[in-house]
């Protein structure tokens, strides 16, 4: 691995805190999935060395190794624009939760796992010689006008022809991804009030392991460290140095996060976030209750080494032994259920049978866990925070709190903070924890959010510092913006439990309210290719521009989470609707002539038809009054004629 070179200069000692640890025993959750997470060192490229979280991860569980800086940043008071975003996924569908980033210009668009204990921001690059096949195309630096590659510097590594600057993510689970550095303008989408901005992300040239097999095309780094998207956007003074996570629930995935200022509740409680206890986003835990009554611990068994973590990254909880012992034995006290194997026979997953299947029913058979923080502040869990469904078990859940092995850290996973907003308050150093229904705060960030301006030329000056990327382009005119973005056709494939003979009749029908769920014309709908199945009928679907000539990628995007998230409501009569696949096609962006090509061809043809026909009159025209109008004297010479063959 190469040596990384330091901004800050570190101690021996602090050296010798890069360790190796092995990794703790894994517990049972869904087969696919791993975890027993631990500590190893690594040596990066962000420009200083640092301690990296390692977390074992899979296509389904995103348990990667966490690497942070413990360098300082300038605070600004004038960072008041924030990106609002949208998260998708499932935490313990998917094991992440992703958003979506655009980069260059045209922006390409990428699906990222966000990642509060990664460092930096990669995607695939269309050069990568050993990169999985991902839920987008690999990033295409030659179809930019903005992109510039980072020149090599004394404060990374570089590549082989110290031409260009190189990172490199080497994990325990023997994944890991590399590239060269680069830097364009990324783009937030259009709920976002931050505009456009240059920043450096990696462009992955080899991936292995779960990075290769993943579904995700790559990570945004949240944590603390110079290529952290957050501490790109802070250095560059457009947004304050906080940003803001909200998990879906149970069943309902999806979220919101926000880069930048979000005003906390007034019921908002906090934790100090220590950044010299810890590189990583710790939190001061000094109690844990449950149904009201504390667990018997001394409190320092939640700061034992790292302290307690907060990672969005990971999955779920793990608890050093002594508590994880504790926590568990008194849920088991509390409840009166039939306690069953777990989905995976490797583990021993502790899982209970007998439970409504409905979320809403789990607090009234449950008990309350609390987490009591060192200023007394106390942040309730609801079930659904320390609870996964069993995948094999119709009515059962199993506990989502595992041993961290060996390990004395405590870390906090994404099910600890689901239906929560959690600020990452890093100007304060404070994390702040608030109830509430995400996917409903999206919708209300969604009403107040204002639209992405157009970028302005200003951003042409704007220098990464310390990284000395080349200079920017002079040019963004064409730089267009995700909102602006223009579909062409969006198609997707549904299935109905409604039989075709039974259907046939209602097919206008079915297109009206198609047409009137997804808020567009019912011209614009278009059911075609019925195929008869067992339970029903499948249907191709296709959404057509309206008078425009293209449909917005806003209101594509609209269409889409309306789809995907099954808030397309048929009348009972229709039976049950699944969504089996969809396609968004771009906007053709052929020339005038190759669009009208064919019309072109037609007229032409056309006018030599007509120009031949009239010319073909004519002549006989002129011919036969030649033939007939003609006089000659009757003792005139005529020439001899050859006598044509009978």
């Amino acid at each position: 691995m190469a040596q990384a070179r330091s901004r800050d200069p570190l101690t021996s000692a602090s050296l010798l805190l890069l360790l190796f640890l092995i990794a703790s025993a894994g517990h049972g959750i869904p087969p696919g999935f791993r975890r027993g997470p631990t500590l190893s060192a690594a040596s990066v490229t962000d420009g200083a060395p640092a301690l990296a979280l390692h977390l074992p991860a899979t296509p389904s569980d995103r348990r990667r190794r966490r690497q942070f800086s413990a360098a300082s940043f300038q605070k600004a008071e004038n960072r008041t624009a924030s990106a609002r975003m949208r998260l998708h996924d499932d935490l313990l569908t998917n094991g992440y939760y992703t958003t979506r980033l655009w980069i260059g210009t045209p922006p390409q668009e990428f699906a990222l796992i966000v990642d509060s204990g990664s460092t930096v921001t990669y995607v695939p690059c269309s050069s990568c010689v050993q990169c999985g096949n991902h839920q987008d195309p690999r990033f295409q630096p030659d179809l930019s006008s903005t992109y510039q590659p980072v020149k090599c510097n004394i404060d990374c590594t570089c590549d082989v022809d110290n031409s260009q600057c190189t990172y490199e993510r080497q994990y325990a689970e023997m994944s890991s991804s590399s590239g060269v550095l680069g830097k364009d303008i990324v783009s937030f989408g259009s709920q976002s009030a931050l505009v456009p901005q240059h920043a450096v992300f990696g462009c992955e040239n080899s991936e292995t392991g779960d990075l290769f097999s993943q579904h995700a095309d790559g990570i945004m780094g949240l944590g603390r460290g110079p290529l952290s998207i957050v501490d790109q956007l802070v250095e560059k003074e457009v947004i304050s140095d906080t940003f803001s996570l909200c998990y879906g629930g149970m069943d309902v995935g999806g979220g919101a996060m926000v880069l930048g200022e979000l005003p906390p509740p007034t019921e908002m409680v906090f934790s100090r976030s220590d950044p010299v206890r810890s590189p990583y986003y710790n939190i001061e835990l000094k109690e844990i209750h449950v149904s009201g009554k504390p667990l018997r611990l001394k409190p320092k068994v939640f700061d034992s080494k790292h302290g307690t973590v907060l990672d969005s990254g990971t999955t779920y909880a793990y608890l050093p032994e002594e508590a994880f012992q504790a926590f568990k034995d008194a849920i088991v006290r509390s409840l009166h259920l039939k306690q069953i194997p777990g989905p995976d026979p490797n583990y021993n997953d502790i899982c209970f049978s007998g439970v409504a299947r409905d979320v809403t029913e789990l607090s009234n058979i449950f008990p309350e866990v609390a987490m009591v923080f060192g200023n007394e502040q106390k942040l309730s869990l609801s079930p659904e925070n320390y609870l996964f469904r069993h995948s094999k078990v119709h009515d059962a859940y199993c506990l989502g709190v595992f041993q961290n092995g060996k390990d004395p850290t405590t870390l906090l996973g994404g099910i600890v903070v689901r239906n929560t907003l959690v600020t990452y308050d890093r100007s304060k150093e404070r994390i702040g924890f608030w109830k509430t229904n995400c996917s409903k705060l999206w919708e209300t960030l969604q009403i107040n959010g204002a639209p992405s301006p157009a970028p302005s030329s200003s951003y042409n000056r704007e220098a990464m510092t310390g990284l000395s990327p080349a200079p920017a382009p002079t040019e963004l005119s064409s730089y267009i913006r995700p909102d602006q973005l223009q579909i062409g056709l969006i198609t997707f494939d549904m299935s109905l439990s409604m039989k075709y003979p039974d259907l046939k009749p209602h097919i206008n029908e079915l297109t009206e309210l198609i047409a009137h769920e997804l808020e567009v014309n019912g011209s614009q709908v278009h059911l075609t290719n019925f195929t008869s199945i067992v339970n029903g009928t499948l249907i191709k679907c296709i959404i057509l521009p309206s008078g425009l000539g293209f449909i917005s990628n806003a209101t594509a995007m609209g269409i889409i989470s309306r789809l995907t998230e099954h808030r397309v409501r048929l009348p009972e009569n229709f039976g049950k609707y699944q969504l089996l696949e969809w396609k968004v096609e771009p906007l053709s962006r052929r020339s005038w002539w190759h669009r009208h090509l064919l019309g072109v061809i037609i007229g032409s043809l056309a006018l030599v038809l007509l120009s031949f026909s009239v010319f073909t009159v004519w002549f006989f025209f002129r011919r036969k009054s030649g033939e007939l109008g003609s006089y000659s004297h009757v003792n005139s010479a005529h020439p001899e004629r050859e006598l044509q063959p009978l």
